[in-house]
């Protein structure tokens, strides 16, 4: 890494709106190697292709995928979703980018950054569910089970947390700091105002 670039990364960290890191580098590289490694137990032999919802996921799908020791396919959706009365979520989903190819017969893996009420990755699992892969799995970086709505497994978790806001890693916040090599905590009395108002097109708010 050239020096320029680290210093533009020492910058980033001294944002006043970043709290505690929770999850530094380090644990986050050992935790991908160690959900890469139980993938490739699982699916030695099969017909295996891995999911990545845009755009934040792709930060922790890239790493996932060259964790796995194994012939893969790779493919990408891109969705919206709809927020009902005072923001609340309303699990309608519409997908603005669809796969490339079938998914018929294939072993299948959606990826996640951040898994929060659940509700967009249930939709998913049905929509893909009516395309007769062969199985289907749901893994995420993190789990924020404390706001769970829909009743869905996920097989593959990574870290679960609370009611922190997080960025870093592809998570964002005003589309921004998804470059942090760490998942940082974001200081809530700077950024609370802004909340109400990006509930709509934020990952951490709708998923």
């Amino acid at each position: 890494m050239e020096n320029s670039d680290y210093i533009n990364l020492k910058n980033l960290t001294k944002s006043t709106i970043l709290g505690r890191v929770l999850f530094p580098s380090s644990e986050i590289n050992n935790k991908v190697s160690q959900l890469g490694k139980a993938i490739t137990e699982d699916y030695g032999g099969r017909d295996l292709l891995l999911i990545s919802v845009l755009r934040g996921g792709v930060f922790f799908f890239t790493d996932l995928v060259r964790s796995i020791d194994l012939e893969i396919s790779i493919d990408f959706m891109g969705i919206s979703t709809y927020l009902g009365i005072n923001s609340t979520p309303t699990g309608i989903v519409k997908i603005t980018k669809d796969l490339e190819e079938s998914i018929e017969g294939k072993d299948i893996i959606i990826v996640e950054d951040i898994i929060d009420t659940g509700l967009t990755v249930s939709y998913l699992y049905r929509n893909l569910k009516s395309r007769y892969p062969n199985s289907i799995e749901i893994c995420t970086l993190l789990d924020r089970n404390v706001r769970r709505i829909a009743n869905i497994k996920i097989k593959y978790i990574g870290f679960a947390i609370g009611e922190e806001y997080v960025v870093g890693y592809g998570l964002d916040y005003k589309q921004k700091y998804r470059n942090l090599e760490s998942i940082y905590e974001l200081k809530l009395d700077m950024v609370k105002k802004d909340i109400e108002t990006i509930q709509w097109k934020h990952p951490q708010f709708r998923d």
